[in-house]
């Protein structure tokens, strides 16, 4: 934890002194009744050295006075409980407090809708991963660029065009409802009529030539589209950086070709390119007809980004079926020696319905996201008719993204709506509540830092929870796993409550007592708050 690096950085210099390279870690203690855990001796209990290490380990600990109890037992393992006194003027719990000074500049590619279809309910967990890491990598200081990286080329803007062209439809007369029942029609008829289909690649074959007519029919239908995934972004709270697209980087391609064929880096097959390297199965650049695949324009797209934006690492959230297409892009962007640059698969499982099926509209098609949202915006002010609009819709986003979150991105998870609007259950509803709760306690209340801190059990729990908010932050970021931070802001909701009706500040008379209450209601509003902000969702001022 950035907090506590000074003291890390004291106990690495210790194990250094008797030869040995150490990385110090502050884990969650395994043992109830201890808040943190350092485990790094454990593998050395039986060298002759243990015991003088130890006793340097526990000395450098006790000197730190950050914590109140520090027990080691035999075996090297060393449990500690935090000094609340000590860290009262050390943390707030916010930005300010986890600049990192080795940032890196990290682009996050999320999103990844095609043009001429709506949002579904698939897009909901790249959605929300992406901008919760978006959000907390920023928080810890790192530069960070959001690309929603547009399917707005190739053969699925073919059949539209080809669609539009056979039935005499006007792409100007035309809105994103009626392109969006377009998209599904064109699909279908691709795959059942020859003809359709052969007509749908003489024009993919004028798009990439940058025939004129197909390029403005184009240009039209992705306006289109555009505008409408945007009036449905900011209703989910949802903004990019940069909206790039395959066509972005389609000029490149040809060169880039032709440059990867001259250093042999990839060869001829039937017709198509295929990577030099030696993997099964083979990797496919091309087609045997020259036409280009998603890792066609995925790898063109990293040309793009490191001229033209630059970054150290890109980090791609998309879901685990795709774990073979990026593996073979990382693959090819080391052996074509693109860059050493750090990319990374964010995978995640998938969404499904209350009965653990595929969500579904009634005719059997993907179930569009903006549906869900008036689903769940309608169940939410069925069930409290004396909120507002704006309040509906921001708890709506509220459950839509706790619920997503708090599971760990890499299972599947049922989408029970009745569930996660449960205001006593893990919800986003819960996690709202307290934060009203603790709005109204504070309201006419100053907030001092007291000189002395008097509390009683349930404060403790709730205060040395509070001092963990860097630890389940840093966990979030380093894994990409934004559930740690998630269930932990549950956690602190939860006790939160419990401080809330255990004591009642209403009731105190004594005036430093009312001061410790109102420094740790105030902690937890801003520690709730920095925890909402790096999840994507937006606090509501009232319930």
């Amino acid at each position: 934890m950035i907090i506590f690096n000074n003291l890390t950085n004291s106990l690495t210099k210790v194990f250094e002194k008797f030869g040995l390279n150490e990385n110090i870690e502050l884990n969650l203690s395994r043992i109830d009744g201890y808040d943190l855990q350092i485990n790094n001796l454990v593998k050395h209990n039986k060298a002759d050295y243990f015991k003088e290490l130890q006793n340097n380990i526990i000395e450098i600990i006790d000197n730190s006075n950050i914590f109140q109890e520090v027990v080691s037992n035999e075996i090297g393992f060393i449990n500690l409980n935090l000094n609340n006194h000590f860290l009262l003027n050390k943390i707030t719990n916010t930005k300010n407090d986890f600049i990192n000074k080795k940032s890196s500049k990290i682009i996050f590619d999320y999103g990844g809708p095609n043009i001429g279809k709506p949002l579904h309910v698939g897009h909901m967990r790249t959605l929300n991963i992406g901008r919760s890491l978006y959000n907390i990598h920023s928080f810890l200081g790192n530069e960070v660029i959001s690309d929603i990286h547009l399917g707005d080329w190739g053969m699925p803007v073919a059949q539209i065009i080809t669609y539009l062209e056979k039935n005499n439809i006007d792409i100007e007369s035309i809105n994103s409802s009626q392109l969006e029942i377009i998209y599904p029609k064109a699909s279908k008829e691709y795959k059942e009529n020859k003809e359709f289909k052969s007509r749908a690649q003489e024009v993919n074959k004028l798009l990439n030539s940058n025939d004129p007519g197909s390029l403005k029919i184009w240009k039209s239908i992705k306006e289109i589209s555009i505008s409408s995934l945007e009036d449905n972004f900011k209703k989910l709270n949802h903004k990019f950086d940069y909206w790039l697209g395959e066509s972005d980087v389609n000029d490149l391609i040809p060169n880039m070709i032709k440059i990867l064929e001259k250093d042999k880096k990839i060869i001829r097959d039937d017709g198509a390119f295929i990577s030099a390297e030696n993997t099964d199965p083979k990797i496919l650049i091309t087609k045997s007809d020259g036409s280009y695949l998603y890792i066609t324009t995925d790898l063109a797209t990293v040309l793009y980004r490191q001229e033209n934006i630059g970054y150290d690492k890109a980090l791609y959230i998309v879901d685990n079926r795709q774990s073979l297409h990026f593996k073979q892009l990382f693959d090819s962007i080391k052996f074509f020696d693109f860059n050493d640059l750090e990319h990374e698969h964010v995978s995640y499982g998938t969404l499904n319905d209350s009965d653990g099926s595929a969500f579904k509209t009634r005719d059997g098609g993907t179930k569009p996201l903006n549906d869900l949202f008036d689903e769940t915006h309608n169940y939410i002010k069925k069930i409290n008719k004396s909120l507002d609009e704006s309040t509906t819709s921001q708890l709506t986003n509220s459950v839509l993204t706790f619920s997503d979150l708090i599971t760990n991105r890499k299972t599947d998870y049922k989408f029970d709506l009745e569930k996660f609007t449960n205001v006593n259950g893990k919800t986003g509803i819960y996690i709202q509540y307290a934060q009203v709760r603790a709005k109204k306690l504070l309201e006419g209340l100053k907030n001092n830092t007291p000189s002395t801190l008097i509390v009683n059990e349930v404060d403790n729990k709730l205060l040395s929870k509070l001092f963990l908010f860097g630890y389940f932050l840093e966990k979030s970021a380093s894994l990409n796993e934004p559930h740690h931070l998630a269930n932990y802001l549950y956690e602190i909701s939860n006790l939160f409550n419990q401080f809330y009706e255990y004591e009642k500040i209403s009731d105190i008379t004594d005036v430093d007592q009312i001061t410790s209450k109102t420094y740790i209601a105030n902690l937890f509003l801003t520690t709730s708050n920095s925890a909402m902000l790096c999840l994507g969702i937006s606090p509501v001022s009232k319930m």
